[in-house]
């Protein structure tokens, strides 16, 4: 694909309301992994006195993952996505649509142009001229959230890194969200925007005198009669298909999540059997634990009770990011709806019209979560952990009918 193609293809990926949907991670830097999260959290999660209005915000996967470097291999760009409902408290709440306008931003995390050098290949890996700290949907490490067709609100490709401003590692930094009418205050909110880069590729690309992204384009070359160490920088998608991305690829090649499980389904990694989560050996990881919510602290889930072995994920009949685990699969309470038929839990709504994640919270991250940060909006809005299950949250007089697991009563 040429770099003109690149750039028509990612101009149409730019044009839709939706986020990225990202699942791998590449390297990781040698910057210190911060604990400080549960101190972090102490401060914020106090119990907001509620207004006219109210927002929770979510992210549509739980984690978001990225590269480090892109001077030889890019996987994933930086490009996480927030969301975000307006409910007008009251009697009967309303869903609020355009009528408002909603501000984010990453309150120590100001920029990401001084921690990767993305900006430095985003042309000839997406063919995309982008200003410095401008992500490849246009927004900003601040800016406005963009309404969507669906009810809700979208900053998608927000170009975020693990680092904050003051050179520490935290995964699960929070945003702030505000919410205003006509310049006047109506609500914020602060949600975790949860980003990773810990993919450890050097525990088995680890060749002495090149870097593991040579290694894995060389052994690549040599298994496949490519020449791409020689094409660098090199993005997987180019060939391989990524819905994630929304890119084609080549179809004559398998797509990219069914060529890294398949590959990878039969190798051992270094530690692991050690690991009580084998997924970590390649997703974030034993430092990030991005499965750390209720279906693991309470369940003992792990990632293959839910999305099945790697050779499962490898089956090529399996469509990535589609054919995806149900709430309905194991939950079957009677009088409950699920997610929406053919809609996929982070794009399903639930009690009123409301997103399910807006109160379950996200995917690998369902309330509550062992991630102080993760239970901070909930512990602002009704005073403790867990799903948004207090009618007095939205409800300005406490209803006289049963609460319904619907979209419609």
């Amino acid at each position: 694909m040429t770099s003109k193609s690149r750039k028509v293809a990612w101009g149409r990926l730019i044009r839709r309301t939706m986020g990225l949907s990202l699942s791998s991670s590449f390297l990781l830097l040698g910057l210190a992994v911060s604990n400080a999260n549960e101190a972090e959290s102490a401060t914020l999660a106090a119990t907001q006195s509620l207004g006219q209005y109210i927002v929770l915000g979510y992210n549509d996967l739980g984690m978001h993952c990225l590269g480090s470097r892109y001077d030889e291999i890019c996987i994933l760009p930086p490009a996480n996505t927030m969301r975000a409902t307006v409910i007008r408290r009251g009697a009967e709440p309303e869903i609020m649509d355009g009528d408002v306008t909603l501000r984010y931003s990453i309150p120590g995390n100001t920029t990401s142009v001084t921690k990767t050098n993305f900006w430095d290949y985003a042309y000839p890996l997406f063919g995309a001229n982008l200003l410095p700290d401008i992500g490849l949907f246009g927004k900003g490490m601040t800016g406005t959230m963009d309404p969507t067709t669906d009810g809700d609100w979208i900053a998608a490709a927000i170009p975020i890194t693990p680092i904050t401003d003051a050179g520490i590692e935290n995964p699960y930094q929070l945003a702030s969200i505000t919410v205003s009418l006509s310049g006047q205050y109506l609500a914020a909110t602060q949600a975790v925007i949860p980003v990773s880069w810990e993919m450890r590729c050097d525990s088995c690309h680890n060749t002495k005198g090149i870097t593991p992204e040579t290694d894995i384009l060389r052994k690549h070359d040599r298994l496949h009669g490519t020449q791409l160490e020689s094409q660098k920088p090199v993005l997987c998608a180019r060939c391989h298909a990524d819905p994630a991305l929304g890119l084609p690829g080549d179809p004559s090649v398998s797509n990219l999540s069914h060529a890294m499980h398949k590959s990878h389904a039969n190798r051992k990694f270094p530690g692991k059997a050690q690991m009580m989560n084998a997924c970590y050996a390649c997703h974030p990881g034993p430092k990030t634990q991005c499965m750390r919510d209720v279906h693991y602290t309470r369940a003992g889930n792990v990632c293959v009770s839910c999305h099945g072995t790697m050779a499962a994920v490898a089956n090529p009949a399996r469509r990535p990011w589609v054919d995806q685990p149900r709430c309905g699969n194991c939950h079957h309470e009677q009088g409950h709806e699920y997610e929406q038929p053919g809609v996929l839990y982070r794009d399903s709504k639930g009690h009123g019209g409301v997103k399910c994640e807006a109160c379950h919270g996200s995917p690998h991250a369902i309330a509550p979560t062992r991630q102080p940060n993760d239970n901070v909006q909930a512990i602002a809005l009704q005073g403790h952990a867990g799903t948004i299950s207090e009618c007095a949250v939205c409800h300005t007089t406490q209803p006289t009918e049963a609460f319904f697991h619907s979209r419609e009563h």
